[in-house]
């Protein structure tokens, strides 16, 4: 199967359970079929300036945005339409750390899903480069994006995966992808 999810979520503070936005971007056979978009009023209606200055949202682009909780459905929605495909997102710790915090702000249950690290597959495709970070990736394979967009994020996040799957091999299914770059899939669940 080479099929998969990326996330990517913006934040208004350092506080994981902060997220202001949250793309999503479904791909089937390495290819993107579908892609979900929401704003997110936090917990706390603040973002800090220099964050601003990073993703460009304020407190006016969310005042009136749904909290997580009220987005939850949708997302697992769009996250089950997919039959419980794996996720990615570029430091996949950080993103996960979103999700799993505005679940436990909520007190939502944490469904177990299985992710992995762009960031970690792109330096196992490509390694000796200077830097890592998605904006740099980007910028090295003339991706074009919005950089600190959580949708354009997330569509960049899948493009590293196609590109990775087209230096290893795109006849092999994302798990032989995987285990070819030695990355290793990760399960977000409530004790980890």
């Amino acid at each position: 199967m080479n099929d998969f999810i990326t996330i990517d979520f913006e934040t208004g503070m350092r506080r994981a359970n902060s997220a202001i936005s949250i793309g999503l971007v479904k791909y089937c056979n390495y290819e993107k079929t579908d892609s979900f978009y929401s704003l997110i009023r936090p917990p706390e209606l603040y973002i800090r300036p220099d964050f601003t200055e990073i993703h460009g949202l304020t407190v006016d682009d969310v005042k009136d945005a749904h909290n997580f909780k009220q987005i939850w459905n949708n997302i697992l929605d769009f996250l089950e339409s997919g039959h419980t495909i794996p996720l990615a997102a570029h430091n996949a710790s950080f993103d996960m750390g979103v999700l799993k915090a505005a679940l436990q702000w909520y007190d939502l249950p944490v469904p177990k899903l299985s992710y992995f690290c762009t960031r970690n597959l792109a330096r196992s495709t490509w390694p000796g480069l200077e830097y890592y970070g998605l904006t740099a990736l980007a910028k090295k394979f003339n991706i074009i994006y919005k950089a600190h967009n959580a949708l354009d994020d997330a569509e960049t996040c899948g493009k590293l995966v196609q590109m990775s799957a087209e230096k290893f091999g795109k006849e092999k299914s994302l798990g032989e992808l995987l285990k070819t770059a030695n990355i290793e899939m990760c399960v977000l669940n409530d004790e980890g």
